[in-house]
């Protein structure tokens, strides 16, 4: 197994509202924006946040022209803040020395990017990773539904398993002035944690909620946040190898995310067709070139499975882009729980491997 170590392992997420994913969604909203006037944008888009202040900054190359200031207002909006934020923005073109190279069809950066899928859980994630992520989003649900009245927009989940049972379920709330932590305690067990376990693992599972006591000053007002900066959160939990780049603000010619999609994409179709039970897949390019450096792929066994991904596909930028639509504005939507086990994105669909 992969990732498992003895079965004893630890995972987190975090709501939209957390300020590091709050710079995630206004960076891939811009991008998306983008994408929408200009298919063929080049984005490199990064957003910094804290304490009443917002900076944007980063390399555009577009037909399209964008309101980063307004795009940003409106996702922080959106996500549910009413402080008002100075913002900043600071953009210039596309690097002429990296526009050489990706006009040809070569990736946008150097790098290593690995994709991987189970076959334990039906988004082909690890359990834990997708427990975590259900109870983050649980959390904006109750929020935005006015199920819990005093949740606030920021907030984290984490689950420990040992030997494969779930042990721990952690969860950390921002929540209004006016109710007590015994109130707290009861309405998240009640009504975000015990609906997302099974009979026996609320028997067993031990909770802590909001540890330090209380967690009224949240998002921007108690911490500042940052492109990027979850990238485990963002892909398997830090229980698979993460290559470096983050995925956010970036369109699809860096191969930071659009080599990380198609990783997964071919480790589930592996995984889907019977390859293997669990799959870990890994490519690296060198910048400006096409044909990647190294494509490798192994099972839970460990055989090697590279001549049937080479057979059955193409990891060159331009076919990654094409054949998983990524010149489309579809990735705001990624930019919070997680950028895969989604049913909705391009690179989480099935077909059939010979």
């Amino acid at each position: 197994m992969f990732y498992k170590h003895n079965n004893n392992y630890t995972v987190e997420s975090v709501t939209s509202g957390h300020p590091d994913k709050v710079c995630d969604q206004i960076s891939d909203a811009i991008l998306d924006a983008y994408l929408k006037a200009d298919p063929k944008s080049r984005v490199a888009v990064e957003t910094f946040g804290g304490h009443n202040k917002l900076v944007i900054g980063g390399e555009v190359t577009s037909k399209g022209k964008v309101d980063y200031v307004k795009i940003a207002r409106q996702v922080y909006k959106d996500i549910g803040y009413t402080d008002k934020l100075e913002i900043s923005a600071h953009i210039v073109t596309q690097s002429p020395d990296i526009a050489m190279g990706v006009d040809t069809g070569g990736a946008g950066d150097q790098g290593i990017m690995y994709g991987f899928a189970t076959n334990e859980t039906p988004e082909f994630l690890p359990k834990g990773v997708v427990l975590a992520h259900k109870l983050a989003k649980r959390l904006e649900e109750a929020r935005k539904k006015g199920q819990i009245k005093w949740l606030q927009p920021d907030g984290k989940t984490q689950v420990t398993y040992t030997n494969g049972k779930l042990k721990t379920v952690l969860i950390s709330t921002q929540h209004s002035k006016n109710v007590t932590q015994e109130e707290i305690k009861k309405e998240i067990t009640k009504k975000i944690i015990l609906p997302l376990l099974s009979p026996e693992e609320r028997k067993k599972v031990k909770i802590l909620i909001n540890p330090t006591g209380q967690f009224i000053a949240g998002g921007f007002e108690a911490d500042t946040g940052l492109t990027g900066r979850k990238i485990m959160v963002d892909t398997y939990g830090g229980l698979i190898p993460h290559g470096g780049g983050c995925f956010s603000g970036k369109d699809s010619t860096k191969v930071d995310r659009s080599a990380a999609y198609m990783a997964r994409y071919v480790a589930k179709n592996l995984v889907a067709s019977g390859y293997g039970k669990e799959v870990l897949v890994s490519v690296a390019y060198a910048i400006g070139m096409a044909e990647p450096l190294m494509v490798e792929a192994i099972n839970e066994k460990g055989k090697d499975l590279a001549d049937i991904v080479r057979k059955n596909f193409d990891f060159k930028p331009l076919s990654i882009i094409k054949q998983l639509g990524l010149r489309n504005p579809i990735f705001k939507q990624t930019a919070a729980y997680g950028h895969f086990g989604k049913k909705n994105l391009p690179w989480e669909k099935v077909k059939k491997i010979a």
